[in-house]
């Protein structure tokens, strides 16, 4: 695998850094759902800012909340229609209703780095196991030793949970399991995209941690891409062990060059 330096992850959609989005909203998607049926398959941010901050379309009770709301989403979602990842957001979830919630994990995921750093303990649990609010908070003391205070652990592990049952990944209200999530061809897509740009190729991008977000082997991402290809979203080339995948209808001509340069 390649390893391509942060300034190009971050100029793809990535965002690095401490913290994240999860100190104080969970991935939102509600309100990103309203903005994107709203405001048409792929608004700008100038767009988005005017729509939920001025005419206040998700019906925040005050200026404050409206402000609030922009500025998470932003950092959630870019809107950004120069960043690749926001690109290819809008670009599937419009073509694959069925992975809309996956879509935006996987968004959420790729550019909340306090949310990468926490989903470990999802992926440790095994189906229906039951959700421990108290453990996870111990998992993101672990992460971060010493950096928030017992009341942050506490509503930063609420927030998590909030995500993960927003995505499918939790069922239940208060007494919440895990449950395993239903890969579709939008999702492998947009996990594989994920892995490409950070520099996974072959079989190895198909056994990615974006993948793994989907509670999908690469076997099932393998026929799961080669439905998205008949659908034209994505090509891959399947030949014995050797399986290869390219975006020409997301990426393009500037940004795999880029790409190249930079693997």
């Amino acid at each position: 695998m390649a390893t391509l330096d942060i300034t190009a992850l971050e100029s793809f959609g990535f965002r690095f850094g401490d913290g994240g989005t999860h100190l104080a909203r969970t991935m939102m998607f509600d309100d990103v759902a309203r903005v994107l049926q709203e405001l048409g398959p792929c608004p700008n941010k100038e767009q988005v800012v005017n729509a939920v901050d001025r005419e206040n379309l998700l019906g925040k009770p005050s200026g404050e909340a409206r402000r609030l709301a922009t500025r998470h989403l932003v950092r959630l979602y870019s809107f950004d229609r120069t960043e690749i990842i926001y690109r290819a957001l809008t670009f599937l979830w419009e073509r694959c209703p069925d992975s809309q919630r996956l879509l935006a994990l996987l968004c959420a995921y790729a550019r909340d780095p306090l949310l990468r750093h926490c989903t470990r303990f999802l992926l440790e649990m095994r189906e229906g196991q039951a959700y421990d609010r108290d453990k996870l908070s111990e998992f993101v003391e672990d992460q971060f030793a010493g950096r928030y205070s017992p009341v942050m652990l506490t509503s930063v592990a609420q927030r998590l949970a909030g995500t993960w049952t927003q995505s499918g990944h939790l069922q239940g209200r208060s007494k919440k399991k895990r449950v395993l999530v239903t890969p579709t061809p939008g999702a492998v897509t947009f996990a594989l995209l994920l892995g490409y740009l950070n520099g996974n190729r072959g079989i190895l991008n198909f056994e990615s941690e974006y993948v793994k977000l989907l509670d999908c082997s690469p076997t099932t991402a393998i026929e799961l891409a080669k439905t998205a290809a008949r659908r034209g979203w994505v090509d891959v080339k399947h030949v014995g062990s050797v399986v290869e995948v390219a975006f020409p209808r997301i990426l393009t001509e500037q940004e795999l060059e880029a790409i190249r340069e930079q693997g």
